[in-house]
Formats: C-alpha cells, sequence, structure tokens
C-alpha cells in the first residue's frame, strides 16, 4: 500500500490537516500542532494562508486506501 497525505478523520481538531501530516509522517499531532503555534505568533497571515490552501489542496482521509 503507498503511503498518502490526508487529512485525519480520527485526529482531528479543525480540519485534520495537522493530524494528517503527523500520521504521514509518523510523528505525534501534538508536538505538530506546538510547532505549528509557535510558528503562527510570527506568521499570522502566511500560515493562516497555507492551512486553508491546504485544506482545499489535501483530501479527507478514506478508510478503503
Amino acid at each position: 500500500m503507498t503511503k498518502r497525505l490526508t487529512r485525519s478523520i480520527t485526529d482531528r481538531k479543525i480540519a485534520g490537516i495537522l493530524g494528517g501530516i503527523g500520521e504521514y509522517f509518523n510523528i505525534d499531532s501534538t508536538l505538530i500542532r506546538l510547532i505549528f503555534v509557535i510558528l503562527l505568533i510570527p506568521s499570522l497571515f502566511t500560515l493562516t494562508l497555507i492551512y486553508f490552501v491546504a485544506y482545499f489542496i489535501i483530501p479527507k482521509d478514506r478508510e478503503d486506501w
């Protein structure tokens, strides 16, 4: 089975993007969220824009993949 970057349906707080990134790289999603929040402070607009673009680009996780 190939590994795909998807939005998580089980590990989600808002849209499942950071949970999906954590699942893809096999890293705890809490660490990914913490890094995201720390980086969000100096670059609010840029990371917010990237998050919303990722929401539309990264597909939602499906169980049958």
